[in-house]
């Protein structure tokens, strides 16, 4: 969680990147060409250091500084409107040296490769720490964060295989056969997230196997439509200052949501990733102990799933999106699990992220239900707000 609050406003710009954590998608032969995204310095004006960036990537990267510094995106930029977002700030110059700086500090040190990043310092802080502090060294440390844990060294002994734990999670939430007859589904319910003010609005997913998934949120400033078709996403910009009505996902970005689909239909989740793994130290989640299992995306990055050691059903993912700057972490909490049409759905998914925090509650989901493929299908977007 961010040590102060993100506004409406202030984090408008990234408002349009949060919903594509809740695009998904699997890329199939049967879909259009892979579009060729929009660049950030087509669309956006001043951009001087990060150029060479896709609009997602380049909001990724906003993202990370965020994080790595604990602020908002009205601590840097005038954010009256989109064209005030572009103007030059003091926070804004000093951002450009720093970037230049620690990517300097790698290429002169490491070979180039990334040991260094703005979070290595600031820690969550606007201003870098130079005096050590007595009450870290000497008080009660931390709680371990389970999204950490490692192998190091030799495995965890007695621990379960891959193959174990993902048939048993398969197991618990109805058998691979009754996973197989669900083909599709479609919901409603609430979301509600940082970009509401703690308001809940209405939201439908819709969902068809194996790689299709469009989430539609009534905003009050229209509806926030993210799409993919299976080999595209895209995500709309309602309620935002972005100049373009709609985004195309790339990178890391497109692969997760990929992931994310399948998700969707569990029952292929042992082909959704590879290189898959056991043996990490125990930890628990909400005071469950779990299973860690580790896979590999296609472009190599790693995944966690935990689950339940006692029900098997899933309880977070954590993976990764790589930015100019740095790993952005994304953690997707599954819970209430309910029966629909013989199968184990979680009624309740919680997303956090770099710039915040957005969780889902359905009301209702109904399987095997017939699905217009426009549903799945670019979105129009919203007219952009004008400078």
């Amino acid at each position: 969680m961010m040590k102060r609050g993100l506004n409406s406003r202030s984090v408008s710009m990234l408002q349009a990147v949060a919903g594509c954590l809740l695009v998904v998608a699997l890329a199939n032969g049967q879909t259009a060409p892979q579009e060729k995204p929009q660049m950030a310095e087509e669309v956006f004006k001043n951009i001087q250091v990060l150029r060479g960036l896709t609009v997602d990537q380049f909001m990724g990267t906003m993202g990370f500084i965020a994080a790595a510094l604990s602020m908002n995106c009205s601590e840097c930029h005038h954010t009256g409107s989109a064209a005030e977002y572009a103007e030059d700030t003091p926070r804004k110059q000093t951002a450009r040296k720093m970037i230049l700086m620690v990517n300097a500090l790698n290429k002169s040190n490491f070979g180039g490769q990334r040991e260094v990043t703005c979070y290595s310092c600031h820690r969550s802080d606007a201003r870098p720490k130079i005096t050590p502090s007595l009450a870290e060294q000497y008080g009660t440390p931390p709680p371990d964060d389970p999204n950490e844990v490692e192998i190091s060294g030799t495995p965890a002994a007695g621990a379960p295989s891959a193959d174990q734990v993902l048939n048993k999670y398969i197991q618990a939430l109805g058998g691979a056969q009754r996973l197989a007859s669900v083909t599709s589904f479609a919901g409603k319910g609430t979301y509600e997230g940082f970009d509401t003010e703690g308001d809940k609005f209405p939201v439908e997913v819709y969902a068809r196997a194996p790689n299709e998934r469009t989430t539609i949120v009534h905003l009050r400033a229209g509806d926030n439509i993210r799409t993919c078709d299976g080999r595209n996403a895209w995500n709309t910009s309602a309620g935002t200052l972005l100049p373009i009505p709609v985004f195309s996902l790339s990178g890391g970005d497109l692969e997760g949501a990929k992931m994310d689909a399948g998700l969707s239909f569990p029952g292929q989740i042992k082909q959704l990733l590879k290189d898959w793994r056991t043996g990490f130290p125990s930890t628990t989640i909400d005071d469950k102990d779990v299973d860690v299992v580790q896979g590999s995306s296609p472009d190599n990055t790693p995944v966690k799933f935990y689950f339940d050691k006692k029900s098997g059903l899933l309880l977070r993912q954590v993976r990764y999106t790589d930015t100019a700057l740095g790993l952005n972490p994304t953690q997707i909490d599954y819970d209430d699990y309910r029966d629909v049409s013989g199968v184990k759905m979680p009624f309740r998914l919680t997303t956090t992220w770099t710039d915040g925090r957005s969780t889902i509650v359905f009301s209702e989901l109904r399987a095997n239900v017939s699905i217009d493929a426009a549903k799945f299908s670019k979105p129009a977007g919203n007219t952009p707000q004008k400078p």
